[in-house]
């Protein structure tokens, strides 16, 4: 069953640090070098200082970013810039946002869910499901903070099943909409707001609505197998057992939004490659067996609005099956890929093996390169113009671009017990950093 447990939320104390904008953050792992510097630069406050602190020259075992953080969370606390509550809470959470430009339905949108924590769960042994594969330095840099600060600073992301909105409407009578304990508009203009249900009927109510309901990880693996571990770690240190009841590191922050919600996003990433692939006349012979393939030709001056048509055709045929955009260095022409009925109506394949991001993996990727491309080959993004641009101003080799995977997909695949490809999704918009903490009672 999914645990859920209210606790005693560490939140920013207005009254010593101002606007609730200069101390939060992005997740840690979309904040690049320049943004971690101007976030440090905003406010000596800020929680960057905890979440991804800087690194210097001289750093040792006992100096270093982890051992800043802890140091500065005690002094935060200390001085009452940080307020722990005097008892237990459930954080509603609301994100008004608005879709990045070239997606579908690029308007206004309202992300719904509250944020507490929830009682951890091996994998494969309860409701809590991954979707996605993990890589191991990611988890030792973020046990090394959790070991460090017996903290958790950002919440993982995690969708449930509500097709009644039996737990949105539950939250919704119970907190004053109109006054939120926190109301801030983050750098790209998005309102977050943060509410707090503490009367013990409601919480008791919400929590056990939430006791069925299975919850499929969005984001936050890293942060997830990190806390699995670190739990393991508490337990060998201490000698407790599970039957000793509920300790502070058996718990972790999520925050939970329904899978019905309309105001849920899932972006697409799409894969740049900086590593030669063969000329369009090669690529036409290697994938016919598998792809319709059209070419879409443009000139400098036609480019713009090409570019735009050829977006909106990788998306409107997306929605009936896999279609995959392709941009080659030096070639004015984008070619559409859309997979052959045939393969389309294939049966045997794991909901993991239809996937369009494993399709391409599969039947594009493989085809075109003699060997495999490796990390260090492959850029990420999410944004469509950045990365036909990166292939039209000569950085990359070639682009590959994806429609995005369903909300029922990543379901599905969860459900079965198994793993999307690495960078598969890109769930939006991110929940902000330093909202509300964890600090372990201990």
């Amino acid at each position: 069953m999914a645990n859920i447990l209210p606790f005693r939320g560490t939140l920013y104390n207005q009254e010593v640090v101002g606007d609730s904008r200069n101390v939060v953050a992005p997740p840690y792992d979309v904040i690049g070098t320049e943004a971690q510097k101007a976030l440090h630069a905003r406010h000596p406050n800020n929680v960057i200082r905890l979440e991804l602190g800087s690194d210097y020259p001289d750093d040792g075992p006992s100096q270093n970013r982890y051992t800043r953080a802890a140091s500065f969370l005690h002094d935060w606390l200390a001085r009452g810039a940080l307020r722990r509550d005097p008892e237990p809470a459930i954080y509603p959470y609301r994100i008004e946002y608005r879709v990045p430009s070239g997606e579908p339905g690029a308007d206004r949108r309202i992300l719904k869910g509250f944020l507490s924590l929830v009682e951890l769960e091996e994998f494969g042994t309860g409701r809590i499901f991954p979707h996605e594969n993990t890589r191991s330095a990611a988890k030792t840099d973020r046990l090394k903070l959790l070991e460090t600060c017996r903290a958790q600073f950002s919440p993982i992301f995690s969708l449930f099943s509500d097709p009644g909105e039996t737990v949105n409407q539950l939250i919704e009578k119970s907190v004053n909409v109109d006054r939120p304990r926190v109301d801030v508009q983050d750098d790209s203009g998005f309102r977050h707001q943060l509410w707090a249900m503490t009367h013990r009927d409601i919480l008791r109510e919400l929590t056990e609505a939430m006791q069925p309901k299975p919850l499929f990880i969005a984001d936050g693996h890293h942060r997830y197998e990190t806390a699995l571990t670190y739990r393991r770690l508490r337990r060998q240190q201490t000698g407790r057992q599970t039957s000793d009841g509920v300790q502070p590191y058996d718990g972790v922050l999520m925050l939970f939004s329904s899978l019905e919600d309309p105001g849920l996003t899932i972006l697409p990433t799409h894969r740049v490659l900086k590593t030669p692939v063969p000329a369009v006349t090669q690529i036409r012979e290697r994938l016919r067996g598998r792809f319709e393939i059209e070419a879409v030709s443009f000139t400098s001056d036609t480019e713009p609005e090409t570019r735009r048509r050829f977006l909106r055709t990788l998306r409107e045929r997306g929605l009936a099956g896999q279609v995959f955009g392709l941009a080659l260095r030096g070639a004015q022409t984008y070619l559409l890929l859309s997979l052959k009925s045939e393969l389309r109506s294939h049966t045997v394949a794991s909901a993991r093996d239809r996937l369009d991001v494993s399709i391409l993996h599969s039947h594009i990727l493989s085809p075109l390169l003699a060997s495999d491309p490796g990390e260090d080959s492959i850029l990420y993004t999410k944004d469509d113009d950045e990365a036909l641009d990166w292939v039209c101003q000569g950085m990359a080799e070639a682009a590959l671009l994806l429609n995005p995977t369903k909300v029922n997909e990543v379901q599905a695949v969860a459900a079965a017990g198994d793993r999307m490809p690495h960078k598969s999704t890109y769930f939006f918009p991110k929940p902000l950093t330093g909202l509300v903490m964890n600090v372990f009672e201990e």
